[in-house]
């Protein structure tokens, strides 16, 4: 189960910034649990891990709450969240249990935290895909083999709550700049993680939603290109801005089908 996913979306072709869009509502944001003392474990566990590591950050994030494709376009349903949360129900030693009965992905996933990560599919110029082995220090799946990525961030365009400005909410004021905010968190990511330059990126594709099957952790995908030789890319890695969080980088050849 540790390495099984569920695909939610499939775009093999790529769509562009142009091509998908953000629907964000509170609508989409998460259910509390019925069982209060599974409710209460949120909190029990949120303190427990802050104990431990006093460097964790409460910080917003956008919950997952479905999508819809009208080709060429996608729109994702976005609510708010939190790490405190995606902590206390994703992450929770008992995170089956926040599962609703239901062949509906999001309705079986309405009590979990849920925030959208990303990753990307980075190719070199000497066609090799870059991976992370991630560091004993990070909170989610420490040691694992995973593509670069993290989150798109809601502060990152200003939002931090679903309140009304100027007589709009503020996601009807930054919708383009929420769409915008898919493709550019994703760069941040790559930059940050691997050191390259963001002058050897290509613009990022979208190319698929998927969903871990332990955690039900959703995550965009996208397809970047760079300009920079493997052993070049070697070279920046190890002065990357979060290296830390991450033990080694491989240049991994694709195999032909």
């Amino acid at each position: 189960m540790e390495n099984e996913y569920k695909l939610l979306l499939s775009c093999p072709s790529g769509l562009s910034p142009s091509q998908v869009t953000v629907n964000l509502s509170e609508s989409y944001d998460r259910l509390p649990h019925p069982d209060i003392h599974l409710e209460n474990s949120i909190s029990k566990i949120w303190d427990e891990r802050v104990q431990h590591s006093k460097s964790l950050f409460n910080g917003k994030k956008f919950r997952y709450g479905g999508h819809n494709v009208m080709e060429p376009h996608v729109c994702f349903h976005l609510g708010l969240t939190d790490y405190r949360t995606f902590v206390g129900t994703n992450l929770n030693p008992l995170w089956e249990r926040f599962l609703a009965p239901s062949e509906d992905d999001c309705k079986q996933c309405q009590h979990t935290s849920s925030p959208l990560g990303n990753g990307a599919i980075v190719e070199t110029s000497d066609n090799k895909i870059l991976v992370l082995q991630r560091s004993n220090n990070v909170g989610e799946f420490p040691g694992y083999l995973v593509f670069p990525g993290g989150h798109p961030e809601p502060e990152e365009v200003g939002i931090t709550s679903h309140k009304f400005e100027n007589g709009l909410l503020k996601s009807e004021l930054n919708n383009s700049k929420l769409s915008q905010e898919m493709f550019d968190s994703i760069v941040r990511e790559v930059v940050e993680e691997i050191g390259v330059p963001s002058a050897t990126l290509s613009e990022p594709l979208f190319i698929g939603i998927s969903r871990r099957v332990l955690n039900v952790r959703p995550a965009a995908f996208f397809f970047i290109k760079c300009n920079l030789q493997s052993t070049e890319i070697h070279q920046l890695y190890d002065s990357a801005q979060d290296g830390y969080e991450s033990t080694k980088l491989y240049a991994i050849q694709p195999v032909s089908c």
